[in-house]
């Protein structure tokens, strides 16, 4: 009987009994059980089965599942004889914040309390077993209450959540006379929402005295799994935690325990009738962890397994609102190299995996080291190595890194294009007017795109406190870019302290024109207006003969067009060819 392929299932039960496809990953199971780790923290990109996985552990171990063997018979784990005796035999706690998410602290909070609330009704039985005391018994109604109804007794104190799950495995190992395995699908969640909406410290102080009695001072826990896309830095949330076990995408630990490996993909491709195996390739590959190179996003696959075609999957399943944040708001640095990799160059940087989110705004090695975790760049090497022409590239410590597949170009495509949206009209009126050579209609527009949306790219915090327009105009050279791929390879001075930014339009068309653009930020102090800054922006164009790169490419120079824009602030005054 064929296998069904299910999209967005995430019980391991319903996988194995409705006989969907899957994957075997089950040796993780024993990977991590002969590992002895107290704490596990594993981050992997979202959409990687790490919520499955965490699914096939607790039905393997837990108590509730006791004589479900049945499930795992055929895979990998249960052709081992030891483990069956290990199969049902454990209390677990499973949590998961997956769907913790809100704009306010006290948001997030009672949506932990209600995670936490939801492990207490999972073992609802203990209320009528006889093993709590009085006072324990109203202690367990208080959560079983709020899982029912979030609104009953939102005073629970923060002391009470803290310890709340240390009391729930006292109260299982006393009802099992085993300690308790404890698996935290998605720690990470509530942390990311408050750094994105401004809650950072009240909700790192609230984690903190929850982990730590969970995972550190808990005399019932066996043992843990916790996973996330980040690593949160210890300072942050695990100070006190010297017991964890950190796997992040660089570790070679559990390195093909989630994501497809390309003999996997292949596999499935060729179960199904599907044979374009170089088109998925290119679509959904690229990333790599620890040493394994290769792996594929599953849920993309699964998408196409399914479907048929090729497509953003994985891209379209969030906001991408925390990546989309940093990028927009990041300094002329953050969007140059951007601008880079969007190009298809490599990004050579130190990456620090331990995320400081109350330091993104001011970091950018740390926003790099974000956007490696969350699955948007691949590492291509790292370290010292020599290249073709035996020469040293990187330096000790240090990655090269590119944007991991298309699928993730495409995303971040569109991202560009989406953060022109308040003035789409403007700006489709502007890039028009550009490739027209309307000069009057470029600043009639340009001047309306700058006004509108000029404070949303420059709300990044900065000690002086003043605006910097560099972030505007960068974030307008990437739209330019991403509106114009089809007919412009688009090429810029990134070198630039923004007193010689240039842009040059080639075009892969005879049809079209080459386009110079310079920017240039008018100085009171060297310049009287203006519309001296214009003459100088123009002036520098034919001084560093910058149209030369498009003469050698075979452009006569009459359909080559120059063009200054030069900017006060908001202003915007264009001049050029066509005046």
């Amino acid at each position: 009987m064929a296998r069904t392929v299910a999209i967005g299932i995430q019980q391991f039960n319903e996988i194995i009994e409705n006989n969907c496809f899957y994957i075997d990953k089950t040796d993780f199971i024993r990977e991590w059980w002969e590992s002895r780790d107290s704490v596990t923290l594993i981050t992997r990109p979202r959409r990687f089965g790490k919520t499955l996985n965490m699914s096939m552990v607790e039905q393997f171990f837990s108590a509730r599942y006791a004589g479900r063997g049945d499930l795992f018979e055929g895979l990998s784990i249960w052709q081992k004889e030891e483990y069956r005796a290990l199969q049902g035999i454990f209390p677990v706690i499973f949590v998961s914040f997956a769907g913790v998410k809100s704009k306010t602290f006290q948001g997030v909070r009672d949506g932990v309390i209600k995670a936490i609330a939801n492990a207490y009704e999972a073992h609802a039985y203990l209320k009528e077993s006889g093993v709590l005391e009085k006072d324990e018994s109203e202690y367990f109604e208080a959560f079983h209450k709020y899982a029912i109804d979030p609104s009953v007794n939102k005073q629970i104190a923060d002391s009470v959540v803290g310890a709340s799950l240390q009391t729930l495995s006292m109260y299982l190992e006393r009802y099992y006379g085993k300690k308790v395995l404890i698996l935290l699908d998605e720690y990470d969640t509530p942390l990311q929402e408050a750094y994105v909406d401004g809650y950072w410290d009240e909700m790192v102080g609230f984690i903190r005295e929850l982990f730590n009695l969970t995972f550190k001072t808990n005399p019932w826990l066996e043992r843990a799994i916790m996973t996330g896309i980040t690593r949160v830095s210890k300072e942050s949330i695990f100070s006190d935690l010297n017991n964890l076990e950190v796997v992040t995408t660089t570790s070679d630990k559990y390195a093909d325990c989630f994501g497809f490996t390309e003999e996997e993909v292949f596999a499935a491709m060729e179960e199904c009738g599907y044979t374009d195996k170089e088109t998925v390739k290119r679509w959904y590959d690229g990333f790599t962890f620890g040493h394994i190179r290769d792996i594929y996003n599953p849920w993309s696959i699964l998408n196409y397994l399914d479907k048929g075609e090729v497509t953003t999957y994985w891209a379209n399943t969030s906001s991408n609102s925390l990546v989309g944040k940093l990028i927009r708001e990041g300094s002329k640095s953050i969007k140059t190299s951007f601008e880079a990799l969007l190009s298809g160059e490599h990004l050579k940087t130190a990456i620090d995996e331990q995320i400081v989110y109350n330091q993104l705004d001011e970091n950018e090695q740390a926003i790099w080291s974000l956007l490696l975790a969350s699955g948007y760049l691949k590492v291509v090497s790292f370290g010292s190595y020599e290249n073709d022409e035996g020469t040293n590239d990187l330096k000790g410590g240090e990655y090269e890194l590119a944007l991991t597949n298309l699928e993730v170009k495409i995303m971040f495509q569109n991202m560009v294009l989406a953060w022109f949206g308040t003035v789409k009209s403007d700006y489709n009126e502007f890039v028009h007017a550009l490739l027209m050579g309307d000069v009057d209609a470029m600043n009639e527009y340009m001047n309306r795109v700058a006004a509108e949306t000029f404070s949303f790219f420059d709300t990044g915090r900065r000690a002086s406190g003043r605006a910097e327009p560099e972030r505007f105009y960068h974030g307008f050279v990437l739209g330019l870019m991403v509106d114009l791929r089809d007919r412009y390879v688009l090429t810029s001075n990134r070198e630039s302290g923004f007193g010689r930014y240039d842009i040059v339009l080639e075009p892969l068309s005879q049809a079209d024109d080459g386009i110079i653009i310079e920017f240039k930020i008018y100085n009171s102090r060297r310049e009287q207006n203006l519309e001296e800054t214009l003459q100088n922006a123009l002036k520098q164009i034919e001084d560093k003969k910058y149209e030369a790169d498009l003469l050698a490419r075979g452009i006569p120079a009459e359909r080559i067009r120059k063009y200054g824009f030069v900017f006060e602030g908001k202003n915007v005054l264009i001049g050029g060819d066509g005046d």
